[in-house]
């Protein structure tokens, strides 16, 4: 099966202190089982295999990993890229320590990846299958409400499945709230943020979260490039961008709140530009079989 991420360049790999650090969570002073039954040197392969249908994820990432640890291996399917059951995805030969100090961090790390990014992948082709999305398709963004401490992995899998990310923290975007909006003048709040806005910040797009649609009307008019839905309905979705083509406004709208695989195509018929989820993140793992065996 074809790739769904756009490219694997695209892809930033984890990095090694990421690695290093999942493996000492789970082997902090070497495998004991290992140890004791004096097989560490014996010279074994190990294989990886996707055990339901599912979209790849950190397949290099593990490869860097077992050879960090003085295996040698080989990606048989990259990262992006939709299997079917019993894909190989990758093997390792090496010392059977190696290869057991690396066995369960690195096909958990495979199961979970998976699963976001086989989950983000199901939204965004029931997104394409909505049908009357403008080219090139509406944008799914996932959130960055992902695990604490498992961003990178997340993000890496999000694009793996076809997906971008919404902001990857705060440091990046400009996405106004009420809660900002309370700190401001009561009468010109809005006049007031993006005034500021455009002046320290001139290269951004100018995000403004809203809640309903008569705040969705003013934040438009006082400027905003792109309005945040905060779960607005479908039918809500559809109303507002009519009453903004009525009103010759024309920000960018972007549908947030409970969005799924399951629902998705309704928002974009609605006529949403951009769709922000954060579902991937409760996929369930793929499960991946890993076999190991004397070489």
């Amino acid at each position: 099966m074809a790739s769904c991420s756009s490219s694997d360049e695209c892809l930033a790999p984890l990095t090694n202190t990421l690695l290093d650090t999942l493996l000492a969570e789970d082997v902090p002073f070497g495998d004991l089982t290992t140890r004791a039954l004096g097989i560490g040197k014996n010279p074994g392969v190990m294989t990886f295999a996707a055990r339901h249908e599912q979209v790849v994820c950190c397949t290099e990432d593990v490869a860097a990993l077992l050879t960090r640890l003085g295996a040698d291996a080989e990606i048989v399917t990259r990262s992006g890229t939709r299997v079917a059951p019993g894909q190989l995805l990758l093997r390792a030969s090496g010392p059977a320590g190696a290869l057991h100090l690396g066995w369960k961090v690195t096909q958990t790390l495979l199961e979970w990846a998976a699963g976001i990014a086989t989950e983000t992948n199901d939204i965004v082709l029931a997104a394409r299958a909505a049908g009357n999305a403008p080219a090139p398709g509406v944008a799914i963004a996932c959130s960055r409400k992902a695990p604490p401490l498992t961003r990178a992995v997340a993000v890496r899998a999000v694009q793996a499945g076809g997906g971008i990310m919404h902001r990857t923290g705060l440091s990046d975007t400009i996405l106004v709230f009420a809660e900002h909006l309370a700190f401001m003048d009561p009468c010109s709040g809005l006049d007031q943020a993006i005034s500021r806005l455009r002046a320290n910040a001139p290269e951004r797009r100018i995000v403004i979260e809203v809640c309903n649609p008569d705040t969705a009307m003013a934040a438009a008019r006082a400027g905003a490039e792109a309005l945040q839905l905060e779960k607005f309905t479908p039918e809500e979705l559809s109303q507002l961008r009519a009453s903004l083509a009525t009103a010759g406004l024309s920000p960018r709208i972007v549908a947030a709140g409970g969005i799924n695989a399951r629902n998705v195509g309704e928002y974009v018929k609605a006529g949403a530009d951009i769709i922000v989820t954060s579902a991937p993140y409760a996929a369930k793992p793929r499960d991946v079989q890993v076999e190991i065996r004397p070489a």
